[in-house]
This record gives structure tokens, C-alpha cells and sequence, in this order.
């Protein structure tokens, strides 16, 4: 089986200088990524900007805005049987990027941010007969967010996991089928809940 795998955050320039970003460290991607080539299977990671080695036998393709994470995303996507999306991708950028370094001028200064495009929920709309898999980081009203998400972005299945997973070694999660159920929860360090999730996925999405 060949896996897509979206990891990290990404970056949005207001200018050449400055971005909007996030504190995604990419290690759970990166752990699903290497619990999978444990587990036998391909994996593609198109990976936002981190500072991590990548797993050893995995594509890596480094990619640094949410345009560019999505045209590799959809590029890749058509080879792969699904996707897991990890990747906490930057949800607005600004309507008009400034050339230059945006200077100090000791008075407030608006910018007029526009969304950006859903990387996973446009992989959804493409899937075929192939499998998605989301993550949900929520800080408030989480199950009712997860749910949403789950079915905006038409997965199979979503993660749902805390603020307190951003920059940590552990986590814990909810995963959250299409009967809007926690059908399994993992908590531990992310190497451990990546193979377990693996294990689900296989178990779970793909045997059906």
C-alpha cells in the first residue's frame, strides 16, 4: 500500500521577510510516517517546514506555503491508496503579498487576510475509492469541531487531539468514525500512538 502523508506547519509571507505560521512540530506526521514503512507500506511526505530528520526509506517532499503543499498533495495523491493529514497548514495569508521588508513606522498597521485553500478537504472531494484520514487540533467545543471537520473534509475517519500536543513528545487522541463515535483512543509517545493508529487504519479503513 502507498500512503500520502502531510506533516508540519506552513508558511503564509506578508512580505519577503515575515510570515504567519504555527508551533506544528511535525513529529507526529513524521512518526506515522515511520510507522508505516515499519509496517510494510510506501510513504509519500510532503512535509512543511521542520526540524526533523526524515524517516529512513520514506519520499520526502519539502514544500513551504499551502499552495505549495497542496499542488504536491494533489500531484502525488493519484499514485496513493490514502492519506493521512497531519499537517497543521495555515489557515489565512495575506490578500496582497508586500515586496520587500514592511518597515517600522511607529503607527498600527491593517492586514486584510483571505483563507487559504483546504488541503484536505480538496484530496477528500478527489478520493475515489481511496481512503482519508484528518487530525483535528481543537482548543474549544473539540468533539463538535472533529465532527465537522470529519465530514467537510470527507474522511473516513478523524483524529482528534489537543493544544497540549503541539511541540510535545506525547499525545493523545480520540479517533472518531462515520458514526461520529470514538471508536479508539491512544495516548503515549507519538511513535507509540503512530503504530497504533497504523494498526487501525490497516485494520479498520483498509480491510474494508
Amino acid at each position: 500500500m502507498r500512503i500520502l502523508i502531510t506533516a508540519g506547519p506552513t508558511r503564509e509571507y506578508l512580505d519577503d521577510v515575515r510570515y504567519l505560521s504555527n508551533a506544528s512540530s511535525g513529529q507526529m506526521g513524521y512518526a506515522l510516517a515511520r510507522s508505516a514503512i515499519q509496517a510494510g507500506h510506501e510513504v509519500a511526505l510532503v512535509s512543511g517546514p521542520v526540524i526533523l530528520p526524515p524517516p529512513e526509506g520514506c519520499e520526502v517532499f519539502q514544500v513551504e506555503t499551502t499552495d505549495e503543499m497542496f499542488a504536491q498533495s494533489e500531484k502525488l495523491f493519484s499514485e496513493c491508496d490514502g492519506v493521512i493529514g497531519t499537517a497543521a497548514v495555515c489557515d489565512y495569508r495575506i490578500k496582497t503579498r508586500k515586496a520587500g521588508k514592511i518597515a517600522k513606522t511607529g503607527e498600527a498597521i491593517s492586514l486584510e487576510l483571505v483563507e487559504t485553500i483546504d488541503v484536505l478537504a480538496e484530496l477528500g472531494t478527489q478520493k475515489g475509492n481511496r481512503w482519508v484520514i484528518g487530525f483535528a487540533l481543537e482548543s474549544q467545543d473539540a468533539r463538535f469541531n472533529a465532527v465537522r471537520k470529519l465530514y467537510s473534509k470527507k474522511c473516513d475517519a478523524i483524529v482528534l487531539n489537543g493544544v497540549s500536543a503541539i511541540g510535545s513528545t506525547e499525545n493523545y487522541v480520540e479517533v472518531i468514525d462515520q458514526t461520529q463515535k470514538t471508536v479508539a483512543t491512544y495516548s503515549g509517545e507519538k511513535a507509540q500512538v503512530a503504530d497504533s493508529l497504523i494498526a487501525w487504519i490497516q485494520e479498520h479503513i483498509v480491510a474494508k
